[in-house]
């Protein structure tokens, strides 16, 4: 998955997702601040996407009708889209991933049927991914930054070494002290 790169932070009660602004079309940067993360349900579940917008608007929109059609369960909903995204003409062609978070899991959901819950409170997809991921479980291992902090310089250290993640990152949060936000 080339274009972008989602991270998603758990620690304590806190949990940050980021993702880059970046939108290439080939080898072509053509956006620099698109949004790819958002919160849904009132600020309860946070949802990033990599693959494109076109894709991302789809997924959002039946995602989140799952989540109605579950009553509002993370897993469940997720497991559903998973199922309709593997078994759907339509769906199955799609080249996208998403993380999902609420206030107890994060979850990543594939098109090939995969929801996978991360080890360690991180989750991370998209071109600059693993960079991501690797340096988000190293702070989370050796310093005491909040979630929120984290998730910025793990998104810092992809965004120095992947070309296809640029530092205008998009940060929501979820606080389990009430206060969830999001900001730039």
């Amino acid at each position: 998955m080339r274009g972008t790169t989602i991270c998603c932070v758990r620690r304590g009660r806190q949990v940050a997702i980021a993702g880059d602004g970046q939108v290439t079309l080939g080898d072509t940067v053509v956006k620099h601040g698109a949004k790819k993360v958002r919160e849904i349900r009132g600020r309860k579940i946070l949802a990033g996407f990599a693959g494109s917008t076109a894709d991302a608007m789809n997924l959002f929109e039946r995602f989140e009708a799952k989540l109605d059609e579950h009553s509002g369960s993370l897993t469940r909903a997720a497991v559903g889209l998973a199922k309709a995204w593997r078994t759907d003409r339509v769906l199955r062609r799609l080249e996208a991933m998403m993380v999902v978070a609420d206030a107890e899991r994060t979850l990543i959901i594939s098109g090939n049927g995969d929801v996978l819950e991360p080890d360690e409170g991180v989750a991370a997809i998209g071109s600059g991914g693993a960079y991501a991921k690797s340096a988000a479980t190293a702070l989370l291992r050796h310093s005491d930054l909040d979630a929120e902090r984290v998730v910025r310089e793990a998104m810092t250290i992809a965004a120095e070494t992947c070309i296809y993640t640029n530092q205008q990152f998009t940060v929501c949060l979820l606080d389990g002290n009430g206060s969830e936000g999001e900001g730039e």
